[in-house]
């Protein structure tokens, strides 16, 4: 038990070292690559993406998540073309998601092995899956985001009513349990960059495996942590972004973070998943609506033999 106890302190060493290490090194990657392009007037800062980027990241500090609301508030206010959306959401939520990885990794203690293998596996899905998504068309992406937001808001609608598994007291996975665990990982690791956000998933497969749902937290945290940089800098250097959206999200979401983690600590949120459930599955079938309609003009516009 103290060889674990001891393994485990060392882990959230390492880890929480690496986080500071990525922060670093995303944050200049950003900044190394917008400031070689042409910077035009109209990327200043809008106080509406710092308040969204707030709001968003202080919830999703405390469990709601922080991709369905954005997109949903970015799609219904016509904030920026679909397509930049899911680069928008990786490059901008990154940097409070860092900051949350770092305090959930740090008061959470599971098993190594599991943790570091699920974050690696869902790292390896974001590399592939940021490259597949920077060149996918605005229809297959509107389409993509559509079905995602509809899956989150029946997650919102079943963890109100209790249809969720409650999971077991496991603070770890071995054997098939952990391959299985990877290899759910990997996929929804791959989906973030779509959009998709990968707390909810993360949490049901967990519980699943009869692991502790507290041990959700710091895998779904530290998975996000890492692979949203990774995915972000691809979006970024293919210019599959809003910039301005992005750095109003990263500046407005660290002190959400630490406003909820340290200062408000819990809230009954229950009332809130509803309506967040409510606004995502129209914002579901707005995308939807639009990737039919993007459809029916391919369509149209092509020449008849």
């Amino acid at each position: 038990m103290t060889a674990l106890l001891q393994q485990t302190t060392i882990a959230t060493y390492v880890l929480i070292g690496a986080l500071s290490l990525t922060a670093v090194w995303y944050a200049w990657r950003w900044w190394s690559t917008e400031r070689r392009r042409p910077v035009p007037a109209t990327r200043k800062l809008r106080p509406g993406d710092t308040l969204l980027g707030f709001v968003t990241n202080f919830f999703d500090t405390l469990g709601i998540g922080s991709f369905a609301p954005t997109t949903s508030i970015f799609k219904l206010c016509a904030r920026m073309p679909d397509e930049q959306i899911p680069g928008t959401l990786n490059t901008g939520h990154a940097l409070p998601t860092l900051v949350q990885a770092s305090i959930f990794i740090g008061v959470v203690k599971l098993d190594p092995a599991t943790l570091i293998s699920m974050i690696v596996a869902a790292v390896m899905g974001a590399w592939i899956g940021a490259d597949v998504v920077a060149r996918l068309p605005q229809r297959l992406i509107q389409a993509g985001m559509g079905a995602a937001l509809f899956v989150a808001a029946l997650v919102f609608v079943a963890t109100n009513l209790g249809w969720l598994p409650g999971g077991g007291d496991a603070l770890g996975l071995t054997g098939t349990q952990l391959a299985a665990a990877i290899v759910v990982n990997f996929f929804l690791g791959a989906l973030m960059t779509l959009g998709v956000g990968l707390y909810a998933p993360c949490l049901v497969s967990i519980s699943l495996l009869g692991m502790n749902p507290l041990a959700a937290f710091p895998i779904m945290m530290g998975s996000c942590a890492f692979l949203m940089p990774i995915g972000g800098v691809r979006f970024i250097r293919a210019g599959r972004y809003d910039p301005r959206a992005a750095l109003g999200l990263a500046i407005g979401g660290i002190p959400g973070v630490l406003i909820a983690a340290f200062i408000v600590k819990s809230l009954p949120i229950g009332w809130l998943r509803w309506l967040v459930a409510v606004v995502v599955a129209y914002t579901a079938m707005v995308m939807l609506y639009s990737a039919r309609m993007q459809k029916d003009r391919m369509v149209s516009s092509t020449p008849s033999l």
